[in-house]
């Protein structure tokens, strides 16, 4: 067989974060494209490397023997791609970013700059929440977080500057099965009758403003189910669902199911937006080259709904 770089570095990922979502975002790809690379390498080597269950990923007895040689190619050939570079400094550490989670859109666009700027050097976290990682951007733990700011913290700490980065349509999601699920559209008058019904958002306590902003606006029930355990179980609740959907933003990055069903809402169109929150204090040059890369988004289109702090945010054009 082909030596296949790609793969066994996926393989790796996914072996010590025994997480297809989070080794992905390790390698700041897609899990979709992770898991292709995995399935590529279990092809050729004609042996599966990974037992998947709903609720966990584990090595098989192939996967465990693969593992320590896997790891010594990839640092075999990283060392020999380090020999012919000049060496970076020693001591930058890597442009530490929370992106919220790995299916959301903060990653998304990490990934594309980081593939414009292979020397930014970004490794990314995950804390489920920009409530949960304010505190570490106030400490420098992190030198930046992306989440929508209102909300998630009152009052907001001085020290820490925000911007806008992109705003994204919130669409309906609902099992094959499910009354709604072959509209092509939903209009906020059909969401008024069927409710909303979502995993309890956690620590995200901007989220959960969020939806109760949407709420009382748009006069749409919410209501919580159990704190969801990763993207399956999220799957779990809503295929009980025979009246109620779920919202979430256009893009999200889910695992392929061909009974899901992805539907814009409309009349209006609810709309979030996504910021990026940094120290005034951090003078690091690659997050000044990171701020530069994001992107500026437009005021917000008629027809449209946000919550009123939002559409004054992105009406300012940061």
């Amino acid at each position: 067989m082909e030596p296949d770089l790609q793969g066994l570095r996926a393989f790796v990922a996914a072996a010590e974060e025994l997480h297809f979502g989070r080794a992905a975002a390790r390698l700041l790809l897609t899990q979709q494209a992770l898991s292709k690379r995995v399935r590529r390498l279990e092809n050729a080597l004609a042996t599966p490397l990974f037992a998947r269950t709903t609720r966990r990923v584990e090595l098989t007895a192939a996967g465990h023997r693969l593992l320590p040689p896997a790891r010594e190619a990839v640092a075999a050939f990283d060392a020999a791609v380090a020999a012919v570079r000049p060496p970076a400094p020693a001591t930058l550490a890597p442009l530490r970013v929370d992106v919220f989670a790995e299916r959301f859109t903060p990653l998304a666009l990490l990934r594309a700059i980081a593939e414009r700027e292979p020397d930014l050097g970004v490794e990314p976290s995950m804390r489920q929440g920009l409530a949960n990682a304010l505190p570490a951007v106030r400490n420098r733990e992190l030198d930046a977080a992306f989440g929508r700011v209102h909300d998630a913290a009152r009052p907001w700490p001085a020290e820490l500057a925000h911007r806008p980065v992109t705003v994204v349509a919130m669409y309906a999601f609902a099992f094959e099965g499910h009354a709604l699920a072959d509209r092509p559209a939903l209009r906020v008058a059909d969401l008024r009758e069927a409710g909303i019904a979502m995993p309890d958002p956690g620590g995200a306590d901007e989220w959960r403003a969020y939806l109760a902003r949407l709420s009382e606006d748009l006069g749409v029930p919410v209501r919580y189910g159990d704190v969801a355990v990763g993207v399956r179980d999220s799957a779990r609740q809503l295929q009980r669902e025979r009246h109620a959907v779920a919202v979430g933003e256009k893009d999200i990055d889910l695992p392929h199911d061909p009974r899901l069903r992805q539907i814009p809402i409309v009349e209006p169109t609810p709309l979030h937006v996504w910021s990026i929150v940094w120290h005034r204090e951090n003078r690091d040059p690659r997050l000044a080259r990171l701020l530069r890369a994001l992107p500026h988004p437009d005021a917000p289109p008629d027809g449209t709904w946000l919550p009123d702090e939002d559409r004054a945010a992105l009406n300012q054009r940061l």
